[in-house]
């Protein structure tokens, strides 16, 4: 494979992105599989132990009301920790892709769950970590948004009462307005994380090291982050409302209520399981989507500022950079590092942040 690197725009890195998956579409669904399908097991798991717990029905409207609450905070735990699980695949993904663009080696399932086990406890950890982090942000922003759009429409509201039809446009456009600004403060911020797994595996980084590189990499990379997150959100409801229609349509034959508060006493147990499933193969066909895009994403970047191509290319074609002896610092770093935990730094030494290294 020729390296071919240049920098991208938000449309070219989708349309690169997607390319990339639809050559190498069953490795990365095999890829994405184990921690979704882990994930789906556990929300099947807690849909039936839900159901045992509880008798749920419109005569028993307050166990209902707990069943649901039970049913959707087991959800969203699993949802966190099957994130975190995404996030460490990411993390393999990522240094497969390098050397993918390095040697032209393939992409595979064993190379990425390799690359995964070398960096585990970390990877975990700092995943986690990211993943509350960014719920927390998330939660916290969603508030903000939903109080100033509240404030902001009352105010218009009382200012053109006498104009219900003005009231109602500039309404319109200050809730887009104040809608595009919370996404464009929560992708600022998100923005500054994305690149931790990939500098871990690619750089060889520690946990903490790789927050402060990925915030200073970064960059001005909210319009193509955003866009990225946005494209995989739609193309995942897509997909979802592909897989939903034949089932909703096929409960409706059997006769199944699926419209009310109280309908849950009529939901069958195999539509419920199917309704999880469905979600979580949806998952599957898009996580790869925003895993390839952030691994180009965190090349891009290193393209446009630290001429990351050049590294790549003069490590493809001269190979290793020779040791030096250890009282020496060697002012050349390799293309990328090291697939195992990086040894500690001497005192009063600093690593290159343009490190990339490499060592089977």
């Amino acid at each position: 494979m020729e390296l071919s690197l240049k920098p991208l725009g938000a449309g070219d890195l989708i349309d690169r992105a997607t390319r990339f998956y639809r050559k190498n579409f069953w490795t990365f669904i095999l890829i994405a599989s184990p921690p979704v399908m882990l994930g789906t097991l556990c929300l099947v798991g807690w849909m039936f132990i839900a159901r045992n717990l509880f008798y749920v029905g419109s005569a028993n409207p307050e166990e209902t009301f707990v069943y649901q609450v039970f049913v959707w905070l087991g959800g969203f735990v699993i949802w966190l920790v099957q994130l975190v699980a995404v996030l460490v695949v990411m993390g393999g993904a990522a240094r497969n892709f390098v050397r993918h663009l390095l040697f032209g080696e393939a992409v595979t399932f064993k190379e990425t769950y390799k690359n995964v086990r070398n960096r585990l406890p970390s990877l975990i950890s700092v995943s986690a970590g990211l993943t509350v982090t960014m719920a927390v942000i998330g939660f916290v922003l969603f508030y903000i948004w939903l109080v100033v759009l509240f404030i902001v429409v009352a105010i218009i509201a009382g200012l053109t009462s006498f104009l219900p039809v003005v009231g109602f446009i500039l309404s319109l456009v200050a809730g887009i307005a104040i809608t595009l600004g919370a996404l464009w403060l929560f992708f600022l911020i998100v923005s500054r994380f994305v690149y931790v797994p990939q500098v871990m595996l690619v750089e060889g980084q520690g946990a903490f090291a790789a927050i402060g590189r990925s915030a200073s990499l970064a960059g001005k990379n909210v319009i193509r982050v955003g866009a990225l997150s946005i494209f995989t959100i739609v193309a995942t409801y897509v997909a979802l409302m592909l897989l939903y229609l034949p089932l909703g349509f096929y409960a409706w034959t059997e006769g199944v209520n699926l419209i009310g508060f109280d309908s849950v006493d009529m939901i069958p147990a195999w539509y419920e399981i199917s309704y999880k499933v469905i979600g979580q193969a949806s998952l599957i066909l898009i996580i790869p989507v925003l895993m390839i895009g952030l691994c180009l994403l965190y090349v891009d970047e290193r393209v446009r500022s630290e001429g990351y191509d050049l590294e790549l290319m003069a490590a493809k074609r001269l190979g290793e950079i020779p040791d030096v002896p250890e009282e020496f610092i060697n002012p050349l770093q390799p293309a990328l590092a090291s697939s195992s935990n990086p040894a500690p730094q001497r005192s009063g030494e600093l690593k290159n942040p343009s490190t990339l290294g490499l060592d089977q």
